[in-house]
């Protein structure tokens, strides 16, 4: 790798705030126009959905950090936003530039008060890997284990309101508009609970305190989760143990076997389930990225610093709305409704036939793709159905608008569930559900 010749993200409250507000008065302006038009057609509302997506990808491109990671969190919390605006942010996912050399040994300066090179046997100072928040290298202990070290860009973590503002504002700037995004008291609790997580990835001693207890109680044979040296490990820097694999699309460029896809989809299927339906404790970050697939066929999953605990009240919710529609029989329409009123998500106010009629029809596709796997005893991820892309107009009531209270989990666990089937679909795995689905039967008592 040459050097990079990355500089730190821009974190002066003045120049992000003005890009901040730059950009929100011209999502504003171009919905504004776009009120203006008179029953324009599904290709002019799918471009006008794009051009704000570019929008608000363009600026946080600029802000880089926090800006980003909230930009991919929120592009896979499928369902939510208008596909358009999904896809565009889901590019921040790609737009990581690593930091030149001078920029590194600041940081380890303002964390340990030594060089790297003083801290490790050896160090390359050029990241392997690179993301929002931080970067990762190479380099080796004086024992000679081998560790990967992950770096935070020097002061993101103050640029976490700045950038949440600039979608919080955007986001509201759009909400009335034919796009049809959820209710501002929705987009608000999204937001905050982005805000929480930021704040947890941004603490390297959170995330090695997360690690240390999937490691100890979320155990699986073939899951591989590296192991965290405290000694070097700080809020800013965290080093851990380095796992030699690949990641998805280069493990299956190798063309691995019809077994082994099948025993890596299995162990990750059975793996998120026990902790989610289980344990109450999910890994709430499953992209392809966060994985790394290894020679013996287990799979290494990184990066601890966001996860969710789940409350019981929670689990057992969403346990049961899943199961009754599974079953799908007679009243199913009022047994989930029942559901989302014991998970807080549907208010008193929610009459059945109103949901039978403005909000079943809109969130049956999801619910169908969402336990599609546990449908039959072994599930093949090679005929997994697509998500099912919601079309709003702005005609009708967004679902989102009927949500009394937004359980903060269920963003984490959306979001997780949605990364996991994607990842599963690409790996093109059989599993053997009988197992989880006795958990998520259990979890429903």
């Amino acid at each position: 790798m040459t050097e990079p010749t990355g500089k730190a993200p821009r974190t002066g409250r003045l120049a992000r705030s003005v890009l901040v507000g730059t950009t929100a008065a011209r999502v504003g302006a171009k919905a504004v126009r776009h009120r203006l038009r008179a029953s324009p057609s599904k290709e002019v509302e799918e471009e006008h959905e794009a051009e704000i997506g570019r929008m608000i990808f363009a600026a946080v491109t600029q802000l880089r950090g926090t800006a980003l990671k909230a930009a991919q969190m929120l592009s896979m919390d499928a369902g939510v936003l208008p596909e358009g605006i999904r896809t565009q942010l889901a590019r921040a996912s790609h737009q990581a530039m690593p930091l030149n050399r001078a920029l590194v040994s600041r940081a380890f300066r303002q964390a340990f008060g030594q060089e790297p090179q003083a801290l490790y046997a050896s160090f390359d100072p050029d990241a392997f890997a690179a993301a929002s928040l931080g970067q990762v290298h190479r380099a080796r202990l004086d024992d000679g284990t081998e560790v990967a070290v992950k770096v935070q860009y020097p002061g993101i973590a103050e640029t976490i309101d700045s950038d949440l503002r600039l979608l919080r504002t955007s986001l509201r700037a759009i909400g009335r508009e034919r796009l049809g995004l959820p209710p501002d008291e929705l987009i608000d609790q999204m937001l905050a609970e982005v805000r929480t997580q930021l704040a947890q990835e941004v603490d390297y001693l959170y995330e090695a305190e997360q690690q240390a207890w999937f490691i100890e109680h979320a155990r699986h044979a073939d899951i591989v989760m590296p192991q965290v040296v405290p000694a070097l490990t700080c809020k800013t820097v965290l080093t851990q143990q380095s796992l030699q694999g690949l990641h998805l699309d280069a493990s299956l460029r190798l063309g691995p076997s019809q077994a082994t896809r099948d025993r890596q989809a299995q162990a990750l299927f059975d793996w998120f389930v026990d902790c989610a339906f289980e344990r109450g404790h999910i890994h709430a970050d499953m992209h392809l990225g966060n994985l790394l697939f290894l020679d013996d066929g287990r799979v290494g999953v990184l990066d601890f610093g966001c996860t969710r605990k789940l409350t019981a009240p929670f689990v057992r919710g969403l346990a049961r709305s899943w199961l009754t529609w599974l079953r799908q029989g007679s009243g199913v329409s009022s047994a989930l409704l029942a559901n989302y009123r014991e998970l807080g998500v549907a208010g008193l106010g929610l009459g059945l036939k109103d949901f039978e009629q403005s909000v079943l029809p809109k969130i049956a596709p999801v619910l169908d793709w969402a336990t599609q796997a546990f449908a039959t005893e072994r599930f093949e991820f090679s005929g997994k159905t697509p998500f099912p892309t919601p079309s709003f107009d702005g005609r009708s009531q967004h679902p989102a608008s009927f949500i009394a209270r937004l359980p903060p989990e269920l963003l984490s666990f959306d979001r997780a569930w949605f990364g996991l089937m994607h990842l599963l679909t690409r790996l093109q795995g059989q599993v053997d559900t009988r197992a989880s689905m006795a958990k998520l039967e259990a979890a429903a008592q």
